[in-house]
């Protein structure tokens, strides 16, 4: 069974990424700082016939990332499909001009924590010649929005490394790619709903037709 590894998991797009790939035979396995959520998703999901499992971890604590994926590696296997869209509301926005060293570093640090994500699954990816990995930051990693300045500039360090990872790896015959969100997820805007923009995450997999591709049009 192909497994896929959710971190920054909730009750959002996490839920519904574990859905699509849930309904295609995959084993999931979520990734999160709160066992309760955890435990709640995976319960939710078990009633839908999906094989998905909790593991705790704290992004900004390498040492817990690096012992969840052992435990994921030990308890169902290899990673098929690594996906990244952690978020953390805690953290203030700054405009453009009110951005410092202070209120743009904590915004690096949580973004930057997929570095050392991607870095659990890679070697072995390129080892088996195969495997796909998918970041997602919201909309201003392309299109830079001044209110949210600090958020802009990592999230764009970072899909600016995630680009530099997928011309690396492709000869390698791994598939990275970032996915840039443009819509306000759960807005009610038509198109903006999680269980509408999960599919792309499939479609990107299967067709690794796009690095930088963005929602919506993320595959025009």
């Amino acid at each position: 069974m192909s497994l896929i590894v959710i971190v920054g998991a909730g009750s959002g797009m996490g839920l519904a990424i574990a859905r699509v790939f849930g309904q295609e035979g995959f084993a999931v396995a979520l990734v999160a700082r709160n066992r309760t959520k955890l435990d709640s998703l995976t319960a939710l999901l078990a009633d839908e016939g999906i094989d998905a499992t909790g593991f705790t971890a704290d992004l900004l604590v390498p040492e817990s990332i690096t012992e969840a994926f052992a435990q994921i590696r030990t308890t169902l296997g290899d990673v098929d499909v690594l996906e990244f869209s952690a978020a953390d509301a805690t953290l203030p926005a700054a405009d453009v001009l009110d951005v410092t060293p202070a209120n743009l570093q904590p915004q690096l640090d949580f973004y930057f924590s997929a570095i050392h994500v991607v870095r659990q699954v890679v070697d072995e990816m390129i080892a088996a010649k195969t495997g796909t990995i998918i970041v997602t930051t919201g909309g201003g990693s392309v299109d830079p929005t001044p209110s949210f300045a600090n958020i802009s500039i990592a999230s764009a360090g970072l899909r600016n490394w995630v680009l530099n990872l997928h011309n690396v790896l492709a000869k390698h015959g791994v598939y990275a790619a970032h996915l840039a969100i443009s819509a306000w997820i759960g807005s009610g805007q038509p198109g903006t709903s999680a269980a509408e923009i999960a599919p792309t995450y499939l479609d990107l997999h299967e067709t690794r037709v796009d690095a930088d591709a963005r929602y919506p049009s993320a595959l025009t």
